[in-house]
């Protein structure tokens, strides 16, 4: 049996860690992160093998600045004018540079890399004091909820992946990811950074992806982020369920959390994962998801429930 891991106490340690080729867990706005030095293959391997992730499903790389990002992906004209929004919860996949270093299976077999740079001190003073990008999914077994504590990632892991704790993430859910192509912005994963927000700080149009793209970054498998619980979406509790309300809903004597009584989708965004957390620990078999506007941030709220909801293999 494997033993607990100790966490680290310190940014310190939690480098030494990292540039040991050890796993370490870590926070940043969106959710805890399972970290690895991105130029070490073996350490990029354990991600995959500790998470049970699918080779084929990309990590995104997590900088300390733009300095670092430019020696790991080419940035054309368009795709600096993005990466203005940084630091923030909006990850970019651009083509890989020649020989920048980074582990292939970072990148799993394609010419392009997912690259963000963290909106949070500690996930930056991080990736400084290791001095090397850090390939970071979330820290969760493939497929399960994000986590957005460090009590949920020990959990998660049975204790066995060292967690550098930074308190609960104030966005919760993951980044958006815009892939450049030429001179047009594809959204490929809905996120904490809405698609109108990115259009209009920009002046740009942002397309959508079709849904049935192939895997070119991370999130964007069919099943995904799923409780252990099945999932009913814009449903009303039935007896013996759990219930996911936003808004006024209906009075439910059952197990119930609100993402938002006020109707927030930032609220509700922040709240999704750490509730559906509670209510999966309630040990119901179904949980009922109140309807969700599709505007703005519920973009993403929606995109994480179809994912969660999706049959799984």
């Amino acid at each position: 049996m494997t033993e607990p891991a100790a966490d680290p106490k310190t940014v310190a340690e939690a480098a030494a860690l990292l540039r040991a080729g050890r796993l370490c867990a870590f926070p940043t706005e969106t959710v805890y992160g399972l970290g690895a030095d991105a130029t070490d293959a073996d350490a990029v391997l354990s991600i995959y093998e500790t998470k049970g992730r699918p080779r084929f499903n990309p990590l995104i790389v997590h900088c300390a600045g733009l300095d670092m990002a430019r020696t790991l992906a080419v940035f054309s004209p368009l795709a600096l004018k993005v990466a203005s929004l940084w630091p923030g919860s909006l990850t970019l996949v651009l083509p890989a540079k020649p020989g920048n270093g980074l582990a292939d299976v970072v990148m799993a077999g394609l010419d392009s890399v997912a690259i963000r740079i963290p909106d949070h001190a500690l996930a930056l003073e991080l990736i400084a004091a290791v001095g090397r990008p850090l390939a970071a999914p979330s820290a969760n077994p493939s497929g399960r909820l994000s986590p957005t504590t460090a009590a949920q990632v020990r959990r998660g892991f049975g204790g066995i992946v060292p967690v550098l704790d930074g308190g609960p993430c104030r966005a919760g859910v993951e980044s958006t990811i815009v892939r450049v192509e030429g001179d047009r912005l594809v959204q490929l994963r809905a996120g904490a950074v809405a698609r109108e927000e990115i259009e209009r700080k920009l002046g740009v149009t942002v397309a959508v992806a079709e849904k049935d793209a192939a895997v070119a970054a991370p999130g964007m498998l069919a099943s995904h982020y799923a409780p252990n619980a099945l999932l009913r979406l814009d449903a009303e509790p039935r007896e013996g369920e759990a219930y996911l309300a936003f808004g006024e809903g209906p009075d439910f004597g059952g197990v119930t959390r609100n993402l938002s009584p006020a109707g927030d989708l930032h609220e509700a965004a922040r709240n999704l994962f750490a509730m559906l957390h509670e209510l999966d620990a309630a040990g119901v078999g179904v949980i009922a998801v109140a309807p969700i506007p599709e505007t703005g941030l519920g973009e993403a709220i929606n995109d994480r429930l179809a994912r969660a909801a999706a049959p799984r293999g």
